[in-house]
């Protein structure tokens, strides 16, 4: 494009020369636009199959992580438990030498809460292996998902090629063209272009007057804007869409 550009500014073109390339554009143009219509929305349902396999991997990903937290605060847990039943043993051991009844008492509570600590660390053992059974089952859900998703990608990737290595040597002739019609179009007049194309749901931007009329929208165009448009001394666009006009002769051309 930069190159185009440079060519464009450093040759002096005539309006009748860029009104020209610009029609020699939008007839290359088009038949690009009719070649994309053959992928029809195709390229749209690979991208979103793609973001959904990446989405599905994301989610898997982050809930086996969740797993790997959860298994870590069992192993955890379940060392904690050890380390309080260590305690018990060794309170029952302190409890044969008390020497009163506070010592006793004082010991007994000891192991009574180590045994309320042992009975919690259970309850959370529970709860986290239930976690992680849930858990499991929504990777084996994602999974199951993402390898279904996987396979219509593949089919829509595999259809999608196919419509390309069809067209790729008319596409690549065709962007060839495109290429040597911008050296004629200026950059200001190349980005009306390219606005106008865009905000026309057809994809045409320069059009020609047939009887009497815009070949946009069909709009009537006055008997003086038409000799002025065959003129080609200047760029005329149509006041009701916005379309850059050109003589009906150059499509006989």
């Amino acid at each position: 494009m930069a190159t185009s550009r440079r060519t464009a500014e450093s040759v002096d073109y005539s309006i009748q020369e860029k009104i020209t390339a610009l029609y020699e554009l939008q007839k290359i143009d088009s038949q690009i636009d009719e070649i994309n219509k053959i992928k029809g929305v195709l390229p749209t349902e690979v991208q979103d199959l793609e973001d959904e396999v990446a989405g599905l991997q994301t989610r898997i990903d982050n809930i086996k992580a969740g797993i790997d937290e959860l298994n870590q605060q069992v192993k955890q847990t379940k060392e904690e438990t050890e380390q309080d039943r260590m305690l018990i043993a060794k309170y029952n051991e302190q409890q044969k030498n008390v020497r009163n009844n506070r010592e006793f008492d004082a010991i007994s509570k000891e192991i009574e809460y180590q045994e309320l600590q042992i009975q919690l660390n259970d309850k959370h053992i529970k709860e986290y292996n239930a976690d992680i059974k849930a858990k499991k089952k929504q990777v084996e859900e994602a999974e199951m998902a993402m390898a279904e998703r996987k396979m219509d990608l593949e089919a829509k990737r595999a259809e999608l090629d196919s419509i390309d290595q069809e067209t790729a040597a008319d596409m690549a002739r065709l962007k060839e063209d495109e290429a040597r019609a911008m050296t004629k179009i200026d950059e200001r007049l190349l980005a009306a272009y390219t606005r106008i194309r865009s905000n026309v749901r057809n994809g045409l931007a320069v059009v020609t007057v047939r009887r009497d009329a815009c070949g946009g929208c069909y709009n009537r165009i006055p008997p003086q804007r038409q000799f002025e448009i065959r003129q080609s001394k200047k760029i005329i666009v149509c006041e009701y869409c916005g379309r850059i006009l050109v003589s009906d002769e150059l499509s006989e051309e």
